[in-house]
């Protein structure tokens, strides 16, 4: 990798490091310090956003994982947040577990459903695997309205237990604010350390080319298996964390159209970038917001057909942008950010 002029490395370990210089250190303490100080002059509006955004950048996190390093198609991804979802709520509220305890088995239910459902990528793969996990999508969300209505509380909302550590409540706004955002940061980690090991490198052969990296030794059953595994895993700890913040959830908070919209989000953040899913959770986050707040203005500006497209404004500038990042800039705005730390590392030099 390329540093500033001028900067080269003398070690190994100075080559491996994620912070490249002592600039790029001091930008993310100031970043860190920033967020923690946050909640004192931010309003609820602003820590709502933040919460709800970064519990979708860790679902995204998996997605990227599975399709955007991997290329393993999955557009039920909402699905997997929902196994998580209704696993850790059922441990919690029938079980009594702690809740330490209950979100890691969240993910690991997801985890192995994930396992189930990427079964079929041994042998398909492209549209048709696409096809297999929009049936996981329907599947699971059957699963949890029909056969144990009791328990899972079919189409009915279930109630979340509190979130409780030790004697400690989560129960506003800024608990889940300090809470989510230390998640984030742990699962990012986590992710960015796994492209960095052998296995990410695995799945980055495996997308671009299967069959050779298969000539070259790796397990390519093995290797989608895991992706499935660890992309559903994530999505499980964001949908165990999604329903303690929500408090109340139901089989309509993990829609096709939810899945639909986070491949949307990755395509416009960047696949194969961890970077990725910060960007496009924070794009379509803020084009939703400000979609909402135009939507008065248009139906003001015309009242025959307002209404009409003031309902429908967030899907139709979602839809305008997904196509313009796919005809302009398909590789997503994380794609421009590597471009611009390119220029800064390069400069003074033209090329």
């Amino acid at each position: 990798m390329r540093r500033v002029s001028g900067v080269f490395d003398t070690s190994y370990i100075q080559d491996m490091t994620i912070f490249r210089t002592k600039y790029y250190s001091a930008g993310m303490v100031i970043l860190i310090l920033f967020f923690l100080i946050l909640p004192v002059f931010g309003s609820e509006f602003w820590l709502t956003f933040i919460n709800s955004t970064a519990v979708t950048v860790i679902a995204l996190q998996g997605l990227n994982i599975l399709t955007g390093y991997c290329g393993q198609i999955s557009i039920g991804h909402t699905a997997f947040m929902a196994v998580g979802a209704y696993s850790s709520t059922i441990l919690a509220a029938q079980f009594e577990l702690p809740f330490w305890l209950c979100l890691p088995c969240g993910g690991l239910g997801a985890g192995l459903a994930g396992i189930l459902f990427g079964l079929p990528s041994l042998r398909v793969k492209g549209y048709y695997l696409a096809l297999t996990t929009i049936a996981a999508q329907y599947l699971i969300i059957y699963m949890i309205k029909t056969p144990f209505p009791e328990i899972t509380g079919g189409a009915i909302a279930l109630n979340v237990p509190e979130v409780k550590l030790g004697s400690f409540v989560l129960s506003t706004e800024t608990h889940f604010y300090y809470f989510i955002l230390m998640m984030l940061a742990v699962m990012t980690f986590f992710a960015k350390s796994l492209m960095r090991s052998h296995f990410g490198r695995a799945f980055v052969a495996i997308r671009d080319n299967d069959i050779a990296s298969e000539a070259m030794g790796i397990n390519l059953y093995k290797g989608k298996l895991l992706a499935f595994f660890i992309g559903c895993f994530y999505a499980g700890i964001a949908g165990s964390i999604w329903a303690d913040y929500v408090r109340v959830i139901s089989p309509d908070d993990f829609t096709l159209t939810s899945s639909i919209w986070q491949i949307g989000m990755l395509i416009i953040g960047g696949l194969g970038s961890t970077l990725g899913p910060f960007f496009g959770a924070i794009f379509i986050g803020a084009l939703r917001e400000t979609c909402v707040i135009c939507g008065p203005w248009v139906t003001s500006i015309i009242p025959q057909l307002g209404a009409q497209i003031s309902a429908s404004l967030v899907e139709m500038t979602f839809g305008i942008a997904v196509i313009l990042f796919l005809v302009f800039e398909p590789r997503g705005i994380g794609h421009r950010w590597e471009i611009l730390k390119e220029s800064y590392r390069l400069w003074p030099f033209s090329y």
